[in-house]
């Protein structure tokens, strides 16, 4: 089940803001926007995907998964298989009597707002002090500071609380939360990538599209309640939404008001995001959902952006003219490719090697293989060429050619932020860069692209 679409000016929202926050992200040098769907009073009232993108393609969610792992933790707490109060050592009675004292005081509701009372990161840490079992890892530290009274950015928090739920519920987080949640709102198959194997991560690693960001959004801006019915359990969502810790160390000023459940509080509304600029905001007090899949490193120009540009365009007035004009520029967004010619000036390599990578020249197209990942790509066509997935491979985006007797190309890996571009040089080295540099916390192994696994359910 879709969300009910609308135009902008029957939900009161002026289609010219909507455009100048497209121009806004569009004219940024440094954002690169994948898509945008804006829901006002229960209705989709602008939605776009930039070519190679896609309405109907997984994107990895990064951290914004953390907040599909907190909703899920209240059908949890509803169900009796933890309670926020439970130490979290509890759950670990294999490895509990070894922990430090200090550790053993971390209860759940801490690990959930981040405040552990770790003072840094520990994810490297975990998984390097206990490969097999990261909990363990990040446990076996003691945290610096008292449990609830720090907030750190703690990616083995969250895993922890994902761990205890697994284990409670016997399935991973895809399994729990199809019937509870996924299903009931009518959400595609998603996939959640794991570690170990059988463990979601919970604190990043699910893709899904875009309108299911918009989803979660409105279910938590409706209370739980969805299409008439009370999904979450009751008083779960302002759980969720309510302040827990404070943030003010933060440096970027949409980062410091405070963190809830897995979630952000911001100037206006509260959110969940992910790196590279995924983003749910959800506007209680304007009743919107802005959903986004982007990649960028400065998350907070395309929150600014929203604040100047659509927070105007929620009190404005529309018209049709306007709405028709919008609608007609969203269908045709696209991301500007890299061209080249599809013949090289002069004699030239067929062979490369270098960045972890080999590439061979066959005819018109160029193998790229690292070791995990092979990938057969187009040369010199022009506009973005997409070459599908499958098990082992991620569907990616090929734009680019020779310029003189070297072949540049650009890879837009389309279930992920991430874009690696690569120059295949005439003395057969390989030069790469990422737009933005894949995350894997030393859990997940390199691929090109930091390769989406397939849908799982």
């Amino acid at each position: 089940m879709a969300i009910p679409r609308s135009t902008p000016s029957a939900q009161g929202v002026a289609a010219s803001g909507v455009a100048a926050f497209v121009d806004a992200l569009e004219r940024h040098p440094g954002i690169d926007p994948h898509s945008l769907m804006i829901v006002r009073h229960g209705h989709v009232v602008a939605e776009g995907w930039w070519a190679p993108y896609t309405s109907e393609r997984l994107h990895l969610l990064y951290s914004l998964s953390k907040t599909f792992m907190s909703t899920a933790v209240g059908f949890a707490v509803q169900e009796g298989l933890l309670s926020l109060d439970d130490a979290v050592a509890d759950h670990f009675p294999e490895f509990r009597d070894e922990l430090p004292e200090a550790s053993r005081g971390i209860l759940v509701r801490h690990a959930l707002a981040m405040a552990s009372g770790h003072a840094t990161e520990m994810a490297q840490v975990a998984i390097t002090t206990d490969p097999l079992e990261p909990v363990r890892g990040f446990l076996l530290h003691a945290p610096e500071h008292a449990p609830g009274s720090w907030f750190a950015y703690n990616q083995p928090a969250n895993y922890t609380v994902a761990a205890i739920l697994q284990r409670a519920a016997g399935t991973d987080l895809v399994g729990y939360l199809r019937p509870r949640l996924f299903d009931p709102l009518g959400i595609p198959p998603v996939s959640w990538q794991q570690y170990p194997a059988g463990r979601s991560l919970g604190f990043t690693g699910l893709h899904a599209t875009t309108e299911t960001i918009a989803k979660l959004g409105l279910l938590h801006l409706q209370d739980g309640v969805w299409e008439g019915k009370q999904l979450l359990p009751e008083g779960w969502a302002a759980e969720v939404r309510t302040k827990r810790i404070d943030t003010d160390r933060e440096v970027n000023p949409d980062w410091a008001q405070g963190y809830g459940y897995q979630v952000w509080m911001a100037r206006h509304g509260y959110r969940a995001d992910g790196a590279y600029g995924q983003f749910c905001m959800i506007l209680p007090e304007h009743d919107v959902v802005l959903a986004i899949t982007s990649a960028e490193d400065d998350m907070q120009a395309v929150v600014d952006a929203a604040w100047a540009h659509l927070l105007p365009a929620f009190d404005g007035q529309g018209d049709e003219a306007a709405d028709a004009a919008l609608a007609e520029r969203l269908a045709a967004l696209t991301l500007p490719a890299s061209e080249g010619a599809s013949a090289a000036f002069g004699a030239t390599p067929v062979r490369w090697e270098g960045a972890g990578l080999t590439a061979a020249l066959s005819g018109d197209e160029v193998q790229l293989a690292d070791g995990t990942v092979t990938l057969t790509v187009p040369v010199g066509a022009a506009g973005w060429t997409v070459q599908e997935g499958d098990d082992a491979n991620p569907p990616v985006a090929v734009s680019g050619g020779w310029q003189g007797d070297m072949l540049q190309l650009d890879l837009a890996f389309l279930e992920s932020p991430h874009r690696l571009h690569l120059d295949l040089l005439a003395d057969g080295r390989i030069a790469s860069r990422w737009g933005t540099v894949p995350l894997d916390f030393g859990m997940l192994g390199s691929t090109l692209g930091q390769a989406a696994p397939r849908p799982l359910g």
